[in-house]
């Protein structure tokens, strides 16, 4: 049996994982700096080498201003020259994330959401869209951004398979240097909590409202979703 604070910290880690993790990824790929120690000489930067297309259009669809936007490319660009990232690349810079796990399952799902056009590749604009949301967005935004990692089927609800599948991906990727050890049942053990809590009218599946609400209702859940607000 869970006692309550095993039950509290299993229905925020997945939460949490996601957020941190994509944001790791962001770091990685030059978007974002999560140094203490701000490069005030980069922010005021206003032009760049090469500028996205559509830049007025990135500007509307996102919470960031064009200045902020010509910076984000910069830093893309250094890191991806191709301007587009494949699930490959996904797989390889989270095993760098967790060298102690295997993170090949959690990067594909992850990767999977990022991916919304479904044709293999993640381009600068997708990484935009889903920062502006991670760092910027309403509370209702972070949340639909997750359902829609969790929801792999893309059919508007999450059940428990597809939970499953994204619980075990994160142990997975945490790894056998954990603490506490988690015990082999401890994936079934998190969708069972997951459920006893979401699901709200008992039907076997999670809808967005379900989940936005129950999110709402977990002060741990909503206090991750606040960390990265003022990252830049």
């Amino acid at each position: 049996m869970w006692t309550k604070g095993e039950s509290e910290g299993l229905q925020t880690l997945g939460i949490v994982v996601v957020v941190c993790s994509s944001l790791k990824l962001f770091h990685y790929l030059g978007l974002i700096d999560l140094s203490d120690d701000k490069i005030e000489d980069e922010l005021e930067m206003t032009t760049v080498c090469h500028r996205p297309e559509g830049l007025e259009q990135l500007e509307a669809q996102t919470n960031f201003t064009k200045r902020e936007l010509q910076v984000l490319y910069r830093g893309f660009k250094n890191e991806c020259p191709s301007g587009v990232v494949n699930e490959e690349t996904f797989k390889q810079i989270y095993a760098q994330f967790f060298p102690h796990g295997d993170a090949s399952m959690y990067a594909h799902y992850l990767f999977n959401a990022f991916d919304t056009a479904q044709n293999g590749s993640v381009k600068f604009e997708d990484f935009v869209m889903a920062l502006s949301i991670l760092l910027r967005g309403t509370v209702h935004e972070k949340l639909r951004w997750t359902f829609n990692l969790y929801d792999i089927n893309k059919d508007g609800y999450i059940n428990k398979e597809e939970m499953m599948d994204i619980v075990k991906a994160i142990y997975d990727m945490m790894g056998k240097y954990t603490y506490p050890v988690l015990k082999e049942d401890a994936p079934r053990q998190h969708v069972e909590v997951f459920f006893q809590k979401m699901d709200k009218n008992k039907d076997g599946v999670v809808t967005l409202d379900e989940f936005i609400e129950s999110c709402q209702e977990d002060d741990n859940i909503m206090r991750s979703l606040q960390l990265f607000e003022n990252v830049m």
